[in-house]
This record gives C-alpha cells, structure tokens and sequence, in this order.
C-alpha cells in the first residue's frame, strides 16, 4: 500500500503534468473616454517595501543600500509604494469636512495589482478607497474601482509567531487592474455619524459644532504590485534537466537511505511535500481516482474511507511563487477540522490564463506589503475551477494559515479568486471547492456536512478563548465580521457541503 506522500510526490514525479500557463494578457478594467497622459513624476523615488528605491542615484530610506533597477519583464516581479498624501482642497469643500487622502494621475512602472497599506495593523481604515488605472502604453483610463478596506479580517492570529514577530501592517484587499502604468486614488474617510436628538436641549450655540472626522490610519501607502512573467514551460516529460531520474519511492524513502548524491541533500532539505514537489520541478499534482485514494491511506482493519477523491492541484512551482520571498519555516497546526472560504476580493475582471499572475501578485502583496510570512491562504481556486497549493507547507498537511482572524488553528482557508458580493460565483468553482475539500477533509476525518467546536484566538465577533459551534466547512463571516466570501458566494456553501460530503461517500 502506497504512502500518501508517495501519491504526493512520487506519481508527480512520475508523470509531471503542466497546465498550459500563458503569459499574462493584457487586461484593463471598463474603460472611461481617452484622456491625455498626465506629466511624468517619475523623478519621485519609489520604494519597495523592504525600504529600498528602486530608482538608481537616490538614497534609500531608513538609511538602507538601494538596490539595482530591475527590468518589468524579469520574472520575479516588484513592488512600487508610494506615501499618500492630502489631495488639493476643493473650492466647494463643506468646512470641516473630512480631508481626502490620495495620489493625483501619475505614470507608474508597469503593474498589475493595487492595494494601500498602513503602519498600524490593528488601526481600521474607515473610509472609501476608489483607484482608477490607465492600461499600459496607451491613454485610455478606467473608471474609479472600489478597493474593499476588509479591515485586517483576513490576517494571521493575536499573539501568533506571524503577528507578532515580524512588521505586519494594516491593508485593504488587493485589487487586480490589469497591466498598467498609470494611476490615480482617492481614500475618502467616513463622516462623522449624525447624533440623534438629545433628551435635554443644549446650550445655546452647541448645535453648530462639527463633528470630528474619523481619523485615517497613520503611514498610508499605496502598493503597485507587478507579478513578473509567468514560469518558463516544463520541457518534454522525463527527469528534471541536470539531474538523476527519480525512484518511485523517493517520497518515502528516508533521508539516510542510499541514494544518488545528487538527491540527498535535497531529500534532507525537504521537510513538506510541496518543498519536495518544487525541488523536483513539478507544476501538478496529479489527480486520483477513489481507488487510487483510498489506497494512498493507511487505514485501520475494516474502517470505512470516507475521503473523496484527490483532484488535480497547481503546485506553488507550477503558478510560479518565488520562494525566496517567504519564510523559509513552515507553520503546523495538529490538525484540519474545518474549512474556511473566501473570496480574494480582487474583481473577477481576469482570465484563468492570468490566474498565476494574480496569485504571484496577492503573494507578494501578503508578504512584501502586508508584512505576512508566506500567501495566507492555504488553497486558491479559480473562476475555470483549477486548484492552487496557497500556503508553502504540503499540500497534505495541517499548515497553519493567515485567513481567518481568530480561527487560523486547526482548519485550512480556500479563496475563490474574484468579488463575489453581488456576482454569483461560476459553477466550475463551486465545484471545485467541493472537489477539495472531500479530499482534504476527509485525509482528517472531518465530515463536511456537520459541525465542529473551534476555539477563538480573538476577533471581532469571537473573544479569546470562546468556544464556537461552526459548519465544518464554513464562510469568512461565520468566524469574523465581515462581507466575505461575498453573499453570493456564502449562498452557495450548503451545495458545496452536500456535493463534498456526496464525493466522500457519506
């Protein structure tokens, strides 16, 4: 009987399966009029993150080393960050009225993604964020785009090692716009609530008094994320070029065992299935039959498999993450009782061709703009329905994710790329997610029609340490809340649940 992480790993290597991962298309929200490009202010440095310009001959911030230009088209991608400002007063400006926040149209680096980031994670934006973008190399502009603010609901746990050990900031969801290289934003705070009418009059005069503004979060930022090229093709199948053909049993073969030379320290390097999957160059996890699953389980004498088919997986090499960006560690948990789904909240205006590069922009937007550790979620799925590896760790284990505040333990996070608040979610996802969690689920023992105890870890709908009664497979705003995964897409979680439990025979 094989191990499962022979089925993980060996198969895959095995029979490397490749999704055909376009270059990404040239894509541009809905179009406004032509308008003429605004005067370049490419002399203003722009920094990365990391406190580094990107811009040759200017000193770097905080007394960092710049480093050297890179080219858009190189394949690791890049982050402009821009400081945001005050925007110029209106002649109409009710006084006392909140002050706008933005950047007024300016070129850019090409880019593919927005988002704005702030120095206080536990601060709430409260407010409006609208962007507009040109599509690059032309003078055609967008219309103004909500940029959802969902206020740190999608965020590793207080208290955790990723909350509290590295310089994690307060941000909105990212926004996918396409390739551009120009924009424009506006952050608009909340007014200020209108009292309702006293028991008691005031004094005189009181009534003319302004209302504070609602103060927006301090070090406002706004991040331009370019996702690079997408990975070279796989050459034809066989062994990985340069290296010893792998052994079928390579997956469970202990790091002591005799092997090649080449392969050991590799083997001792690799402590997941999905370090493993990328040091060999595999793009897919392949898919099994049922029988091929539950064959792939160790299971007790005369106990019953409920888990669902293994279906096809994009590995973190196959949608191109660069693996130098995240924490080198992994993070576990014991186990997985329940899952979590999102929506990725960065517009459905993408091509499942572009799918990779929206991925390789929301992981450099969770690491290099956020602050987090590695992509937070553990799985993404697509409007086409293909399943992404999300978190580095193996795609079998109990990775400890950044999904859901206060409910990171013990349970996995899926996010269906788009906005599915007032846009129903294709079928091909639904369907996907059922897919993943049979198999996922049941490799634990979670049923996905009922229901699990979780501990809170601290939200804004759960205090610390409150036990709570969930759906094993359950909505963003089930733990934390929040709009998320869109009301759209919650409505279709009863199906998910029926077709999942269905996949694993129950």
């Amino acid at each position: 009987m094989r191990a499962l992480l022979v089925t993980s790993v060996g198969v895959t290597c095995a029979a490397a399966l490749t999704l055909p991962l376009a270059a990404p298309a040239s894509s541009a929200p809905a179009l406004s009029s032509a308008s003429a490009r605004p005067p370049s202010l490419t002399t203003e440095p722009r920094t990365d993150t990391s406190g580094t310009t990107d811009t040759s001959g200017t000193t770097a911030p905080d007394g960092a080393e710049p480093r050297a230009v890179k080219s858009a088209a190189e394949p690791a991608g890049s982050t402009q960050s821009l400081p945001l400002a005050p925007l110029a007063v209106p002649s109409n400006r009710v006084a006392g009225a909140p002050a706008v926040h933005g950047l007024p149209q300016r070129d850019a680096r090409p880019f593919s993604l927005v988002g704005v980031v702030w120095d206080d994670a536990e601060a709430e934006l409260h407010g409006t964020v609208q962007v507009r973008t040109r599509a690059t190399g032309t003078t055609r502009w967008s219309d103004w785009q909500d940029v959802e603010t969902h206020n740190a609901d999608h965020a590793a746990d207080l208290g955790s090692a990723e909350r509290e050990g590295r310089t994690v900031r307060g941000a909105t969801a990212p926004l996918w716009v396409g390739d551009s290289d120009g924009v424009e934003v506006r952050v608009r705070p909340e007014s200020p609530a209108t009292p309702e009418s006293p028991a008691t009059p005031e004094p005189p005069g009181s009534q003319d008094r302004v209302a504070t503004p609602v103060p927006l979060p301090e070090g406002m930022r706004l991040e331009l994320v370019d996702p690079g090229e997408d990975p070279a093709p796989e050459p034809a199948r066989g062994a990985p070029a340069n290296r010893a053909a792998v052994p079928a049993v390579f997956a469970d073969t202990p790091p002591t065992a005799a092997l090649p030379e080449v392969l050991t320290a590799e083997i001792a390097a690799a402590s997941a299935v999905n370090a493993e999957v990328a040091e060999l160059g595999a793009t897919v996890i392949p898919a099994l039959t049922q029988a091929e699953t539950v064959e792939s389980v160790n299971l007790a004498p005369g106990a019953k498999p409920y888990i669902g088919p293994r279906p096809k997986i994009v590995t973190r090499k196959g949608w191109g993450a660069d693996e130098k960006l995240r924490e080198r560690n992994f993070g576990y948990t014991k186990s997985v009782k329940a899952a979590f789904v999102h929506h990725s909240a960065t517009g459905n205006n993408y091509t499942c061709k572009q799918a990779p590069s929206v991925l390789r922009s929301i992981y450099r937007y969770h690491v290099k703009s956020s602050g987090w550790r590695d992509f937070g979620y553990n799985f993404a799925v697509d409007k086409c329905g293909n399943i992404y590896e999300g978190r580095a760790g193996g795609v079998t284990k109990a990775v400890l994710g950044a999904h859901t505040l206060g409910f990171n333990t013990n349970t996995m996070g899926i996010a269906v790329l788009g906005s599915y608040g007032s846009t129903n979610p294709p079928a091909a996802a639904v369907t996907a997610v059922s897919k993943l969690t049979a198999w996922k689920l049941g490799l634990f023992g979670a049923n996905p029609k009922g229901k699990v105890t979780l501990v809170s870890g601290g939200s804004n709908k759960y205090r610390k340490g409150v036990k709570v009664k969930m759906n094993v497979i359950s909505g963003h705003r089930d733990g934390f809340a929040t709009e998320c995964p869109g009301a759209r897409l919650y409505k279709k979680l009863g199906t998910a649940r029926t077709s999942s439990a269905k996949l694993q025979g129950r």
